[in-house]
């Protein structure tokens, strides 16, 4: 098997993908490979799918707006994706866009619009956020892609979590000032955690009276400043991977 190459172009395809597989790019796919980067019949790119793991493939065609692929050796085996929920509030345009990045690359296995009193934007894109999980996911080296689900409100999110699944509740009035003192004493062994963060302006008081209440749950500052949603993604989810994750 060939050594891995981090600097190689590497593509999504929803297709299944084995040795002698043969995909045809669309559109923007070809784009990108021929014209912007400029590759060439013959040169390699990493592809994966989510469910085969990842695969050297090549290029195979002699136009400049459509090609091939063609699947030659397994370089990375599939490895199940970590159960870590996020929770968020959902922001405006640009910025739900950079968290939902930053949330795929910090390990998110899952993303979970919840409606807040002080939510920002009730709308949520659901196709924009997958392909935003999708572009994260082919820059990092992510072998799975994230769930996207639809958004749902606070009481309901709450009610979907299974009792087993520890809840990190992201709250600026948590009695524990340091994340991480807070939750090391859980141990290494809990394999279902959810983060939810809320949004800006944060929770009211009968949503943080809720979320607290859960049981399973435990409460996290995340340091003395006042932080930005987007932000707090970044900071939860080091934290999270830091103690509990796969950062151990």
């Amino acid at each position: 098997m060939a050594a891995y190459d981090f600097a190689a172009p590497r593509l999504y395809l929803d297709a299944p993908l084995a040795a002698g597989a043969r995909q045809a790019l669309d559109r923007a796919q070809a784009n990108y490979l021929l014209n912007v980067l400029r590759l060439r019949p013959g040169d390699s790119v990493l592809v994966f799918n989510g469910r085969d793991g990842e695969w050297q493939a090549e290029i195979r065609g002699d136009g400049r707006k459509s090609a091939d692929l063609v699947c030659v050796e397994q370089v990375r085996p599939q490895v199940p994706a970590r159960d870590l929920l996020y929770l968020f509030a959902p922001l405006k345009h640009a910025r739900l866009d950079y968290m939902v990045q930053k949330a795929v690359e910090m390990g998110a296995g899952a993303l979970q619009p919840v409606i807040t009193r002080r939510t920002q934007s009730t709308r949520v894109n659901l196709e924009r956020m997958r392909a935003n999980v999708i572009e994260a996911a082919e820059q990092c080296g992510i072998l799975s892609i994230p769930e996207v689900r639809e958004s749902v409100d606070l009481t309901a999110a709450l009610a979907a979590l299974e009792p087993d699944r520890l809840l990190v509740f992201c709250d600026e009035g948590a009695p524990v000032a340091n994340p991480m003192a807070a939750l090391e004493p859980l141990g290494n062994n809990i394999v279902k955690i959810a983060v939810i963060v809320g949004p800006e302006g944060g929770f009211t008081d009968e949503e943080r009276a809720r979320v607290a209440a859960r049981d399973n749950s435990v409460r996290v500052s995340l340091g003395p400043r006042i932080i930005r949603a987007d932000t707090a993604a970044v900071a939860a989810l080091a934290v999270v991977q830091s103690v509990l994750g796969d950062w151990r």
